[in-house]
């Protein structure tokens, strides 16, 4: 079983607040993904950036994170996933954003667990396995 990086994870992480080394260190024995949809996410941050110089900083932070770790493309077996539990969810009132859905589809498909900082909406997905991270923050988020 691998473990997905859910983008708060990551936002976190460029702005300090997480330690992501450590929580690798804690997962050597796993694999560590991220979704493609999380990709997507991390370069709009980049281009949403307000100065040339936050935009470099970001930019970087981002490229290095796209080089590390392998991402999991959205395919047919994970929008059948997808659209299932978005019924489902649906179905019981307790629908959840798009991107988070789609991340929380590709952890199901491919039996990984999803480290995040965005527990309640995650939660709610039957059957999705999340890691608690709660020992690598750095400061209250």
């Amino acid at each position: 079983m691998g473990l997905i990086l859910d983008t708060s994870i990551l936002i976190a992480t460029e702005k300090l607040r997480f330690d992501l080394n450590a929580l690798l260190e804690d997962q050597e024995e796993s694999s560590v993904y991220l979704a493609s949809i999380t990709a997507s996410e991390l370069l709009h941050g980049v281009h949403r950036a307000v100065s040339t110089k936050q935009r470099e900083k970001r930019s970087a932070f981002v490229e290095d994170v796209l080089l590390t770790f392998p991402i999991l493309p959205l395919d047919l077996a994970i929008a059948r996933c997808h659209a299932q539990v978005w019924a489902a969810l649906e179905k019981k009132g307790q629908s959840i954003g798009y991107y988070d859905l789609v991340i929380a589809a590709t952890a199901l498909e491919h039996g990984h667990s999803i480290a995040t900082l965005n527990e309640s909406e995650f939660e709610r997905v039957p059957g999705l396995q999340l890691l608690n991270v709660s020992p690598f923050l750095r400061t209250p988020i």
